[in-house]
């Protein structure tokens, strides 16, 4: 019901009974039982504002004015995951915008940060903000027929969600409703980010730039695999559509905000058909970019053994952009507390609309990780012409010519040292954490140098 315009109700939050939530995660993250984290599932109902740009429309800059439009009612589904014992709790509440592209939820970003949330201790909640998540639609990448949403379901038949219009506004109340609802257990919630990746991070430049300085909700913002254009403000009873979206003018993150901003972009988003790159823009007081080199808009690390089934005409990329993201929402979170900002970062190198290459194919410029300064692979945000969109999101790795790496490592403990050397350069530089510098490690590819040495 869609009701005038004036102050929203507070939004409720009811437990639903324990049952299989149905989100995408095709990689297993941290045990939560014995990391002594609760899994809970939520409906979040209340009424939600919609919002219409003033005279002044939605400029480049993203300096954006909106006023509330209407409200309507809504009720969705909310999953939590948070310390089970008060003082585990380290007063911070990660709220991911749940990612719609395949037609149904999907947590890319629980995904990548899932080690970083639960060894620091902080709440993460996965909202279900738009439309096609609770009430079906299309994908956007070309993965199956259309999904029946949430409301498929008998768990979730009473979920109903009045169209993308108001999906800034469920996101924002419903947030707002998890700070209560954790402070009647686990105790305050001192720190406040939102977090989303791909069409969620359209969906976020959209509220950074226009409700959060209405709001003032969010203490920082983690905007991940952004595209060039924001998403639209969108329409009573209905969903936004991606494939017309995307194409918009470019707009940048607003650089006035009082919040920080933290944005990780990856190859593909800057060059593919994403377009990030005409909306690229400089740091500023509360703003950081981050472009790093040798990843993709989606990777192994998310897809983990579900590779097969993409069928795409390379192996996917295996960057190392997970361990970046993770540093991103780290110095993000001390930067919302009133801590050091977030390290400065080189952008690409990008020529006529190219990356520029290193002797070996691999991305100039950016972010740094080990994987592309000691490489035996070229890492790439692109793959063969005429792939299917989804593996056009998912890049590429292409493994070196044997006598290349020879050449390269006269030993594997050559190799090694090289590989070591540039992780604990990654770690000072603030774009890889200290706790993830052993996995980084096991990440070498010693097996790899080993068998060119041995005549490939």
């Amino acid at each position: 019901m869609v009701t005038s315009p004036g102050r929203p109700a507070a939004t409720t939050l009811t437990l639903l009974p324990p049952g299989e939530h149905g989100l995408l995660a095709a990689r297993p993250g941290p045990d939560l039982r014995s990391a002594r984290y609760e899994e809970t599932e939520l409906v979040a109902a209340g009424t939600a504002p919609s919002y219409a740009a003033d005279a002044a429309g939605l400029p480049q800059d993203g300096r954006w004015s909106l006023v509330e439009r209407d409200h309507a009612d809504f009720a969705t589904r909310v999953l939590l995951r948070a310390p089970a014992d008060p003082a585990a709790y380290s007063g911070t509440l990660v709220v991911e915008w749940l990612n719609v592209s395949s037609g149904t939820d999907a947590a890319p970003d629980w995904t990548y940060l899932a080690e970083e949330v639960v060894r620091r201790g902080h709440a993460w909640a996965g909202v279900s903000a738009q439309h096609i998540g609770v009430m079906g639609g299309v994908s956007a990448v070309g993965l199956g027929g259309p999904s029946a949403g949430l409301r498929g379901r008998e768990r979730y038949a009473a979920l109903h969600h009045p169209g993308d219009a108001y999906s800034y506004g469920i996101f924002g109340e419903t947030a707002t409703a998890l700070v209560d609802h954790l402070a009647g257990g686990l105790g305050a919630t001192t720190c406040l980010l939102a977090i989303g990746e791909s069409q969620s991070a359209y969906a976020l430049t959209t509220y950074a730039n226009g409700v959060q300085p209405l709001t003032g909700r969010f203490d920082g913002f983690l905007v991940h695999s952004r595209g060039g254009a924001a998403m639209p403000l969108g329409e009573p009873g209905t969903a936004v559509d991606i494939g017309v979206f995307r194409n918009d003018p470019p707009t940048r993150i607003r650089d006035d905000l009082a919040v920080p901003v933290v944005m990780v972009q990856t190859e593909t988003d800057l060059t593919g058909r994403l377009a990030y790159l005409p909306a690229r823009q400089p740091d500023a007081e509360q703003v950081r970019l981050w472009e790093v080199a040798g990843t993709a808009h989606a990777d192994k690390f998310q897809i983990g053994e579900f590779e097969q089934y993409l069928s795409c005409p390379r192996p996917v990329n295996r960057g190392q952009q997970a361990y970046v993201v993770r540093a991103a929402l780290r110095h993000l979170e001390t930067w919302a507390r009133g801590g050091p900002a977030a390290p400065t970062a080189d952008r690409l190198e990008v020529v006529d609309g190219r990356f520029a290459t290193d002797d070996l194919g691999n991305a100039c410029g950016g972010v740094r990780t080990p994987a592309v300064d000691v490489a035996v692979e070229v890492l790439s945000g692109d793959t063969e012409p005429g792939a299917p969109v989804i593996c056009e999101l998912f890049g590429s790795t292409v493994p070196l010519p044997a006598e290349r790496v020879a050449a390269a490592y006269p030993e594997p403990s050559a190799y090694l040292a090289a590989y070591e050397r540039a992780t604990d350069a990654a770690i000072a530089a603030g774009f890889v954490l200290p706790e993830d510098r052993a996995e980084v490690l096991a990440e070498a590819r010693v097996n790899q140098v080993a068998e060119a040495l041995d005549g490939g």
